[in-house]
C-alpha cells in the first residue's frame, strides 16, 4: 500500500512541504528551573482564575520525569495557587487506584502543593467537536473545577504512541482511568486492552486532547521539556529504556499542534546517530499521525516561528536550535 504523507503516521512531512498559517513557539536551551520560569512567562498571560497544571508525575522513582524542584520553584514563584492535576491509570500499577496513586505522589516528592486526582470522585463527559471516533470523551470529573490549564509535558518516546508530547499528556492524562482511557485504547468486547494501535489510536487520542483544548480555550498554554528523552513513556518508571537521545531544551506555545510539531522537528533535525532511536520509535508506531490529525481537526498550525530566548529572541530554525546538542550522559 502506498504511504501517503499525512495519512500514514510513519511518514515525516518536512517543514517546507507544509501549508497554512504560522504560530509562535518559544525555545530555550536552559534546562533548569530558571529556564522553565523564563519560558513560562512568555505564555502565562492567558492563564487566569483557578489554574490546573497537568504533568506526568510518574511511577515510583521514575528516572526521567521533569525534575520536581523545577516544578516546585515554578509553582511557588509564578503559580502560587496552582494545583497539579492527574488521573488514575488504565493499567494496574503504582497509580491504578487513588490510594496507590497518592502513595506514589509522596514517594516522588509531589507534596509541595495540592495534587488533584481528577477522577477520584467520578467522571464528566466533555464534548468532542468534529470527531471521527467520538462525540464526547469521559474525563476526571474535577477537570471542570478549573478556569485555566497549563500543560507541562516531558516530551519523550512512547511504547504505543510513538512519542508523548502535550497532546498525549492531556489526551490520555485527563481521560479517567476506567472509562475514558478504555475508550481510547480498547475495542469494545476485545480481550486485548491495548488492541487499538497506530493510526486509529493516534486519532482517538487526539480527539480526547481536542475535548480538553476546546473546554479551556483560550485559557490553556503548553510547555514541552525535551530532556531525558527515553523511547519509553514515564509510565514505565524504572523499567524505561536507557536514554540515548541528546537533551535539547524547553519549548512553549499557545498552540498545541505547533509545540508538538516543533518538538518532533527538533528531533528530526539532529544527526542520524543522535536521533535514530527516537525517530524509529515514532515511525514504527505511526506516531506522526498525531500531528496530521490535529491539523485535520483544526487544533492548530504545523508551521511556526521558533523564537530563541537565549539570543535576543531572534527567529531560528530547528537545525540551528540543535546544532550544539551533545550526546546524552547520565
Amino acid at each position: 500500500m502506498e504511504k501517503v504523507p499525512g495519512k500514514n503516521g510513519e511518514v515525516y512531512i518536512p517543514y517546507d512541504k507544509r501549508e497554512g498559517a504560522k504560530s509562535v513557539v518559544y525555545f530555550t536551551r536552559d534546562l533548569s528551573s530558571a529556564g522553565l520560569k523564563k519560558i513560562y512567562e512568555k505564555i502565562s498571560s492567558v492563564l487566569e482564575g483557578k489554574i490546573a497544571i497537568k504533568l506526568h508525575t510518574g511511577e515510583k522513582h521514575g528516572p526521567n520525569i521533569i525534575p520536581r524542584p523545577w516544578v516546585e520553584t515554578l509553582i511557588k514563584d509564578e503559580i502560587p495557587n496552582g494545583t497539579i492535576v492527574e488521573t488514575n491509570t488504565y493499567y494496574e500499577g503504582d497509580r491504578y487506584t487513588t490510594e496507590d496513586h497518592r502513595e506514589t505522589l509522596k514517594v516522588n516528592g509531589w507534596t509541595f502543593c495540592p495534587v488533584d486526582i481528577m477522577d477520584e470522585d467520578g467522571t464528566v463527559d466533555l464534548e468532542v467537536k468534529g470527531g471521527k471516533w467520538f462525540d464526547h470523551m469521559t474525563m476526571g470529573k474535577n477537570i471542570t473545577n478549573y478556569d485555566s490549564l497549563l500543560v507541562l509535558t516531558h516530551f519523550k518516546g512512547h511504547t504505543q504512541g510513538g512519542f508523548g508530547g502535550s497532546a498525549k499528556n492531556i489526551g490520555i492524562g485527563c481521560a479517567d482511568g476506567r472509562i475514558g482511557k478504555k475508550m481510547i485504547h480498547t475495542t469494545p468486547g476485545s480481550p486485548d486492552m491495548w488492541d487499538i494501535r497506530k493510526e486509529e489510536f493516534m486519532e482517538r487520542m487526539m480527539e480526547s486532547a481536542k475535548a480538553v483544548v476546546d473546554h479551556f480555550d483560550p485559557h490553556i498554554a503548553f510547555i514541552n521539556v525535551m530532556r531525558n528523552m527515553s523511547v519509553s513513556c514515564d509510565c514505565e518508571g524504572t523499567a524505561a529504556a536507557p536514554v540515548v537521545t541528546p537533551n535539547v531544551g524547553i519549548l512553549a506555545s499557545l498552540d498545541i499542534l505547533a509545540i508538538d510539531q516543533a518538538s518532533v522537528d527538533l528531533v528530526y533535525a539532529m544527526k542520524e546517530e543522535d536521533h535514530h532511536a527516537l525517530v524509529e520509535r515514532m515511525e514504527s508506531r505511526h506516531g506522526l499521525r498525531q500531528l496530521t490529525y490535529m491539523k485535520e481537526l483544526g487544533m492548530g498550525n504545523d508551521l511556526y516561528t521558533l523564537i530563541d530566548l537565549d539570543h535576543d529572541e531572534v527567529e531560528i530554525d530547528a537545525k540551528e536550535a540543535v546544532k550544539d546538542v551533545v550526546p546524552f550522559t547520565e
